[in-house]
């Protein structure tokens, strides 16, 4: 079995999750504020490497020789970064007897491209990789072409993040019906626990994640000492009601939004102005 100990430990190092400090939070882009990042791909060997393949994938991923350039950095990855590699190998141990009858791993662009080269690399299965523009290109290390009948083959997905699983509703899963195909399972690096899980589901996909962002991930990270108990209060405070506890945290902290609509940075100072404008936490 996956150890998950492992796994949290591996977050952290590569700050793939970040928990802000006592008495502190995170701005988001849509102008909220919340005391965790989760950035998954960072489990690539860290914000710097993760970084780096994103700019390649944005520059090369029309490319010819894509999938392959792709693969060659996923198996560097896999020797050199300990976390990537404990990552990718949590996953192909969960695909456990789903991989029997599937046909391909698939993934969407361009974050779920981090962990699916990887794992179909190592289960030895062609590549499918899954554009935000309708578009899918198969890859199995010979034949790399666009495709658009898919009859009668499934997929294991791999995905780096579920939230509300929007991108499986409206992107991957059609994209491989209208196809004639389908996604045999769903297999993601991270949940937090916003309904995802339930919602591919509902498609008639059975889906799955290593980790939870829930109370028994914020007890965990406790336990081994990467947060103190008022981090861990603020993170369930955050996981039970979002609103309500960052509107009694901004009421109680009325210089944390002071301090940022005054800020030099403006991309602090837009969030900010985002919160106060649409009134997001009813502050009056």
């Amino acid at each position: 079995m996956t150890d998950k100990t492992a796994l949290i430990a591996a977050l952290m190092e590569t700050e793939a999750l970040v928990v802000s400090p006592p008495g502190e939070v995170f701005w988001y882009t849509s102008g909220t504020v919340g005391p965790y990042y989760i950035n998954t791909h960072y489990l690539f060997g860290g914000p710097a490497s993760a970084g780096e393949l994103l700019a390649f994938i944005d520059s090369s991923k029309g490319a010819p020789d894509f999938p392959v350039r792709l693969l060659e950095r996923c198996r560097r990855a896999y020797d050199e970064v300990p976390e990537y590699r404990l990552t990718i190998d949590a996953l192909v141990e969960a695909a456990g007897e789903t991989v029997s009858g599937v046909a391909m791993v698939s993934g969407g662009e361009r974050r779920d491209w981090f962990f699916s080269a990887a794992v179909a690399d190592r289960l030895q299965l062609p590549h499918l990789l899954m554009y935000k523009d309708g578009g899918a290109r198969w890859w199995d290390g010979q034949r790399d072409e666009a495709v658009d009948d898919l009859s009668g083959l499934t997929s294991l997905h791999v995905a780096d993040l579920v939230t509300e699983a929007s991108s499986y509703t409206r992107a991957w899963v059609p994209a491989l019906r209208d196809r004639r195909g389908d996604m045999a399972a769903a297999h993601n690096v991270i949940d937090r626990a916003q309904g995802g899980i339930d919602a591919i589901a509902a498609m008639g996909v059975p889906a799955h994640a290593l980790l939870r962002v829930d109370e028994g991930l914020f007890e965990a990270l406790e336990g081994q000492g990467a947060i103190d108990a008022s981090q861990r209060e603020g993170l369930v405070a955050y996981y039970r009601d979002p609103h309500a506890s960052m509107r009694a945290f901004l009421q109680q902290h009325p210089e944390f939004l002071e301090r940022a609509l005054a800020s030099h940075d403006e991309r602090t100072a837009g969030r900010a102005r985002l919160l106060v404008e649409g009134d997001l936490y009813q502050l009056g």
